[in-house]
């Protein structure tokens, strides 16, 4: 249809002054402000269309401009037109350009295709009719976009009748749309995480790139153009090889996919379950699951298939396979060495190298195991032990005089002490026998040890069997009987002893008290 190039004021005043019959079209155009040929040129579609001044009162605006700009009759194309959602869903494919789709459609359509820039400007005219966000190009199996939705969704303990948020996690494909949810008890980095992984699992692979926001959860230290992962993530992403890219800060144009999933999940999943009463975060994500199938397997709108079928399609071929383990999640916790070796978790000690006795590490906790990082060295590991006040030490972090106290039993202490002689391995066993635990013993006989390295095995010998003799058989008697030579005496030679008192003048005689 012509498009009037004068208001349709003007128009009216044209025809009613073409009416009136005594002004020339020179005339009416100055009157009006307009050109001779626009006089001209309205005269000739009234005639054409049998539209007087008496008629044209009659119509309304849009009536009038029907019956004065009919449409032009349309010419038969010989052009046969491309199919645009089939160049819309190839450009996502790694290397494929419009000009290799443009070959290919006058290939197929030799003598009736469109030239390249017609071809160009048809595909770019009818993917503006599409929305914003997939106009954006995504090339297939290349980013995971993932968030979480704002609405969450309530939990109710059955026993007290408390309510808890859930919250919703969103992830979805660029090229496909191919979108997966959860909920989880929190938004904290273990929850992160692991609905990372669980949207890898429902993939069935690993994508080129992970784009998630710049939540603190998973950032340390959040930055516009260098960001710091968390430690978590950075394990995520090793553990899968898979990048990360996060989106800019305060920037959701940088990640428009996952922004339009979380819209979707909140009108076709969580919408529909805002009358149901959930009891367990497991009920809820049963529900989420069933309603998951039902929102991937829906038509597109604009284009064919849908988000299932365009998964099969274009992603799933190009995704990178899963690794044979599944990524257990860890949390962290920073300690201090105590002084002996040992660092508290949750009431149970664990062991260190003796060595970083007061040095600051930090502690690696998964379902099974603890590890105790330096440095970001792993220098222990542990299995995880529930049990409050206990000790889990490995013997190669102990020093080197602790581990030989640990290495020592009640049978190789009497084996020592016989080696020594009877007397000797007589008194080790009184240790063992006379204590209401072995080990309360090894000290006492591992002085006795000393006390051989001091005097030598015979003194200490000689000293047991005096020790013995006078119905003393402990480790200070001997000690003292060594230190005061009494083991080179026989045991029948009398003990000297001190006649009478020294003299002195502080000393009181018998006729003090009389």
């Amino acid at each position: 249809m012509p498009t009037p190039r004068v208001t349709m004021n003007k128009l009216r005043h044209t025809l009613q002054l073409l009416h009136g019959g005594t002004l020339s079209t020179r005339q009416i155009g100055a009157a009006l402000g307009i050109s001779k040929s626009t006089v001209s040129e309205i005269a000739s579609y009234a005639r054409v269309a049998g539209v007087d001044w008496t008629l044209a009162q009659a119509l309304s605006d849009e009536e009038l401009q029907a019956r004065l700009y009919r449409p032009p009759v349309a010419r038969q194309s010989q052009h046969l037109e491309p199919e645009h959602a089939h160049i819309h869903r190839e450009l996502r494919r790694p290397g494929v350009t419009l000009q290799l789709l443009w070959e290919e459609y006058q290939q197929q359509h030799q003598g009736q295709a469109y030239k390249y820039s017609a071809f160009c400007e048809k595909y770019k005219a009818w993917a503006r009719r599409l929305k914003r966000s997939m106009r954006q190009t995504h090339e297939a199996g290349d980013k995971l976009f993932v968030d979480y939705a704002g609405q969450s969704v309530p939990i109710v303990d059955a026993s007290t009748g408390e309510i808890t948020r859930a919250q919703v996690f969103v992830a979805v494909l660029g090229a496909s749309n191919y979108t997966y949810a959860c909920a989880t008890a929190s938004q904290k980095a273990p929850d992160w995480v692991a609905s990372i992984i669980a949207a890898l699992e429902f993939i069935g692979g690993v994508p080129r790139l992970l784009v998630p926001d710049q939540p603190r959860a998973l950032m340390s230290r959040p930055d516009r153009y260098e960001p710091t992962a968390h430690r978590l993530l950075d394990e995520l992403s090793a553990h899968y090889g898979l990048p990360v890219m996060p989106a800019r800060p305060a920037k959701p144009r940088d990640k428009p996919k996952v922004e339009v999933a979380v819209q979707v999940v909140e009108r076709w999943i969580l919408a529909r379950l805002r009358h149901q009463s959930f009891y367990s975060l497991g009920a809820l994500n049963r529900a989420i699951a069933a309603l998951l199938v039902d929102l991937n397997q829906r038509a597109f709108k604009k284009l064919p298939g849908c988000r299932a079928s365009a998964f099969a399609e274009l992603d799933a071929p190009l995704l990178r396979p899963l690794p044979a383990v599944r990524m257990q999640i860890a949390r962290f916790k920073r300690a201090r060495v105590n002084i002996d070796y040992h660092v508290e978790l949750d009431g149970h000690y664990y062991s260190v190298p003796h060595a970083l006795v007061g040095q600051a590490v930090e502690l690696r906790i998964t379902a099974s195991t603890v590890e105790v990082l330096h440095a970001s060295k792993r220098v222990a590991a542990h299995v995880l032990n529930a049990r409050r006040g206990a000790h889990t030490t490995a013997p190669e972090h102990m020093p080197a005089s602790h581990r030989a106290h640990l290495e020592w039993t009640p049978a190789k202490l009497i084996a020592w002490g016989e080696r020594m002689g009877a007397a000797t391995a007589a008194v080790v066993r009184w240790q063992m026998e006379h204590r209401q635990h072995p080990e309360q013993g090894y000290r006492s006989c591992l002085g006795l040890m000393r006390l051989a390295r001091e005097y030598g095995s015979e003194r200490l010998e000689a000293a047991c069997a005096r020790a013995q003799a006078i119905r003393s058989p402990s480790y200070k008697s001997i000690a003292s009987i060594l230190g005061c030579g009494l083991d080179q005496r026989p045991l029948d030679a009398p003990i000297p002893t001190q006649a009478s008192l020294p003299l002195h003048e502080n000393l009181r005689g018998p006729g003090y008290y009389h």
